[in-house]
C-alpha cells in the first residue's frame, strides 16, 4: 500500500501531503484552499473534540453557538483585532443571485440585492460574541461567563496545506468574561494548562508553554500564551493559544457591570482556541515512512483483528472466538475492528492498518485456535509476539498504555536532542541553517531585533517560556544586554 510513497528524509513536505491523502484523512476540495475531511480523519477530530470538550466542562465551561456572519461595523469596533485580520477576511456584499439575461444558463449577482451593511465571514468571533455579552451582563451576579463554541472559521490564506493551514477550518474558541483582572489571567493560564495536558497525555506530543512577544500576539490581546511543539523536520508548530484580552473588547463594545458597591466597571476578557491543525501536529510528531503512527488515546481504531483462514468453515470457527475476544476488549473501553472481508488477503490488511496507524494488530489463524494463542503486533516499534488468548484483554490494555507512553517519550527525546543553545550570531545562523529545532538564545527585547532576525534567518521567537530563569547575557544579534533566553525556531 505504501509503494511510491515519498520518504521523510527525501522530501518532508511531500511526505506529509502524500500521507494525509493516502491514509484517507483528507483531500483538496473544489474550493481553493479548502479541504474535505474524510471519515477516518474526521474520526480523529471527533476523538480530539470529545476529550477537549470533557476537559472544558470539567473546568466549568459550557457550549454555545454564535453566528457565522459579523456585521462590518462590529468587526471594526476593536481596532487592533480588525487590523490584524483584515487581510484574511471574506466579505459578503449581496444576498441574492439572478439569471443572467444574456445567458439563461448562468447566474449573476443581483445588483438590487446589495446588503445595507457588508458582513464578514468570521475569522474569529470576539466581535459578535462581545456584542452579545453586552446584553447578558449588567451586574457582578452575571459573571463570570464561561462559554466555548465548536465552529468553523474562514481566513483567506494564500498558501494552504491540508490540516496545517486551510482557508476554512474547524476549531473551538472559548470566550470568557470576568469581574477582575486576576480572574481573567487565572482563566487564561488555566486553559493553557488544559491544552498542554491534552497535547502531552492524549496526543503524546510534548509542548513548551510560554508567552508570545508583542509582535506575535493575537490581534487585540494584552498577552498571548501558547503551547509550541517540535515536528520531526525541526520546525515548530503553534498548537494552541490562550489570550488575556484585558478590557479591550469590553471597552470597544461598552460592556460594563455593576459592582457590589454599585460602581460601573468594564469587564475583563479571555479567548482561547485549538483547531484541526492538531491533526497535522499529530501526524508530524509520530508518523514514519510506513504511514501514520497514532497514539492509542486518539486512534479511532485501537485494535484491529485479522483472521487467517482457508474456507468458510475455518472463518466461522475463528469468528466465533474473535467475538469473545472483541467483547472482552470492548468491555475495557478499547475500540476494536474485526476485518473479516473476504475480498482482501491478510497481507493486504496488515499493510493497510499499518499505514493507517492502528496501534495494535491481532492475527488469529487455525494454529492459534489449536494452541489458544494469538499474534500481537504493535505499530510503534513493529514488534510482534505470540500471546495466550487467556486474559488477552488485560494484556492489550497494558500494551496500549505502553505504546502511548513510548510515543510521548520518543517525542520528548527528539525534542531534547534538537534543542540547542546559541551565544553568538554566527552560531545561531549555523544551527538554524544546518540543524533546525529549537534554539535557546538571548534577545534584547526589541521589535527591531526580532524583525531583523526573522528577515535574515526566517526564524521567529516561538515563545518566552513560562517561569523562564533570569540570566544575564548579550543579545545574539545586537549585542545589547539581555536578561533571559527565548525560544527561536522556523515554524509552520
Amino acid at each position: 500500500m505504501a509503494k511510491n510513497f515519498t520518504s521523510r528524509d527525501e522530501d518532508y513536505s511531500q511526505w506529509y501531503n502524500e500521507l494525509v491523502i493516502k491514509a484517507d484523512l483528507a483531500e483538496h476540495s473544489a474550493v481553493r484552499g479548502c479541504m474535505v475531511i474524510k471519515p477516518y480523519g474526521y474520526a480523529i477530530w471527533e476523538k480530539i473534540q470529545a476529550q477537549l470538550d470533557k476537559m472544558f466542562k470539567e473546568t466549568g465551561h459550557v457550549n454555545a453557538y454564535f453566528p457565522l456572519f459579523v456585521p462590518k461595523s462590529l468587526f471594526e469596533a476593536e481596532e487592533k483585532n480588525a487590523e490584524g485580520f483584515a487581510k484574511e477576511c471574506a466579505v459578503v456584499t449581496h444576498y441574492r443571485l439572478k439569471t443572467d439575461p444574456n445567458d439563461k444558463t448562468k447566474l449573476i449577482v443581483d445588483p438590487e440585492a446589495k446588503l445595507e451593511e457588508e458582513l464578514i465571514v468570521r475569522p474569529t468571533s470576539e466581535a459578535i460574541i462581545w456584542k452579545t455579552y453586552k446584553g447578558w451582563i449588567q451586574s457582578y451576579r452575571d459573571l463570570p461567563i464561561l462559554c466555548n463554541q465548536w465552529a468553523n472559521v474562514v481566513r483567506w490564506e494564500m498558501r494552504t496545506r491540508l490540516f496545517l493551514r486551510t482557508t476554512e477550518f474547524l476549531w473551538q474558541e472559548g470566550h470568557t468574561a470576568h469581574a477582575t483582572k486576576n480572574e481573567a489571567i487565572t482563566e487564561t493560564k488555566q486553559m493553557l494548562d488544559v491544552y498542554a495536558d491534552f497535547a502531552e497525555n492524549f496526543m503524546a506530543m510534548p509542548v513548551l508553554k510560554g508567552v508570545k512577544t508583542e509582535s506575535e500576539r493575537f490581534a487585540g490581546a494584552i498577552n498571548t500564551y501558547c503551547i509550541e511543539a517540535l515536528m520531526q523536520d525541526g520546525k515548530a508548530l503553534q498548537a494552541g493559544t490562550s489570550h488575556f484580552l484585558g478590557q479591550n473588547f469590553a471597552k470597544a463594545f461598552d460592556v460594563k457591570y455593576a459592582t457590589k458597591e454599585g460602581k460601573q466597571e468594564y469587564v475583563w476578557a479571555t479567548s482561547w482556541g485549538v483547531s484541526t491543525r492538531l491533526i497535522g501536529g499529530l501526524i508530524m510528531t509520530h508518523s514514519d515512512d510506513d504511514g501514520l503512527v497514532l497514539p492509542p488515546n486518539l486512534a479511532p481504531i485501537q485494535v484491529v483483528i485479522v483472521p487467517i483462514y482457508k474456507g468458510e468453515e475455518q472463518l466461522a470457527q475463528i469468528s466465533e472466538q474473535v467475538t469473545v475476544i472483541k467483547a472482552e476488549l470492548e468491555a475495557k473501553g478499547i475500540s476494536v475492528k474485526y476485518d473479516d472481508r473476504d475480498t482482501y488477503k491478510p497481507g493486504f490488511k496488515f499493510a493497510e492498518y499499518e499505514f493507517k496507524g492502528v496501534p495494535v494488530r491481532l492475527a488469529i489463524g487455525p494454529r492459534d485456535m489449536e494452541n489458544g494463542t494469538i499474534e500481537v503486533a504493535r505499530r510503534d516499534t513493529k514488534e510482534k509476539e505470540i500471546l495466550q488468548q487467556k486474559d488477552i484483554a488485560s494484556k492489550i490494555e497494558h500494551l496500549l498504555e505502553n505504546i502511548q507512553n513510548n510515543l510521548l517519550q520518543k517525542a520528548i527525546d527528539f525534542r531534547e536532542s534538537n534543542t540547542h543553545k546559541a551565544d553568538t550570531w554566527d552560531e545561531f545562523k549555523k544551527i538554524i541553517k544546518n540543524k533546525a529545532g529549537f534554539v535557546i538564545a538571548h534577545w534584547d527585547g526589541t521589535k527591531e531585533t526580532e524583525e531583523r532576525i526573522k528577515k535574515e534567518t526566517k526564524a521567529t521567537i516561538r515563545c518566552i517560556p513560562l517561569n523562564n530563569p533570569l540570566e544575564e547575557g548579550k543579545c545574539i544579534f545586537s549585542g545589547n544586554p539581555s536578561t533571559q533566553r527565548v525560544v527561536f525556531a522556523k515554524s509552520y
